[in-house]
């Protein structure tokens, strides 16, 4: 995925959970950015962290600017919740997760469930479906530990509890941890965060349900899927 030109600033504070307040560095103005994460983004909003945006290109939007990348830990993470959809979309067109190739058809946004919408739905003449959902992760709070979720995610336990159903019928269910960070070699679920989604996704998975980790590579150019990392709530 090829990112757009990317703009430098310093976070002067986050909050409403969709606010930035910025400061750019190439002219020192401060602006409001819309920042695309509903998270708690532990560790990723620091007053006086450097991070980067981008700019729409529509004149009438009422914040221009969205913020895309923060630097932590010395190196870049991904803070856009709609960008692991993207990547797992360019994933499942070159072959990116090997696990879910060989689909003649892939939909998106696909209804199921109790009033809900899988994120992808794979389809092929001569095997069963795979519904797939695809979550976000940016927490790291040890190193080379990446966790999910970074607050209580009431509506991702619903989405497992759907993925579950699925996998009763006969069905592919999947749940694809999509981790926007370069330096981490592990996945858990942060069960002290959200003790529910923790017991939800060892329920799932042991109800038939598969857990997919995959790791990205990210510079200030593209972001891309790059590999697979094990689930530690496999053992």
């Amino acid at each position: 995925m090829r990112l757009p030109p990317l703009h430098r600033a310093t976070l002067v504070r986050r909050y409403k959970r969709f606010l930035a307040d910025v400061r750019f560095d190439d002219d020192g103005r401060e602006e409001t950015v819309h920042c695309p994460n509903p998270g708690a983004m532990l560790g990723l909003a620091k007053p006086g962290m450097t991070i980067w945006t981008s700019r729409g290109g529509s004149k009438t939007r009422k914040l221009p600017h969205t913020w895309e990348l923060a630097e932590a830990d010395g190196g870049l993470v991904g803070v856009n919740t709609l960008t692991p959809n993207h990547l797992a979309a360019e994933a499942l067109a070159n072959g990116g997760v090997p696990e879910l190739a060989g689909y003649d058809r892939v939909r998106r946004e696909v209804k199921y469930g109790e009033a809900s919408r899988v994120d992808f739905l794979l389809e092929s003449a001569d095997r069963p479906p795979c519904w797939l959902e695809i979550k976000n992760v940016h927490l790291m709070r040890q190193p080379g530990l990446a966790e999910f979720p970074d607050c209580v995610a009431a509506r991702s336990l619903k989405h497992l509890r759907e993925l579950k159903a699925r996998a009763a019928v006969g069905e592919r269910a999947v749940m694809l941890f999509v981790v926007q960070r370069t330096d981490c070699d592990r996945f858990v679920a942060a069960a002290d965060l959200d003790p529910a989604y923790a017991e939800g996704l060892i329920d799932a998975f042991r109800n038939g349900v598969e857990v997919l980790c995959y790791l990205c590579d990210i510079d200030l150019q593209t972001l891309r899927i790059s590999r697979r990392i094990p689930w530690r709530g496999a053992d």
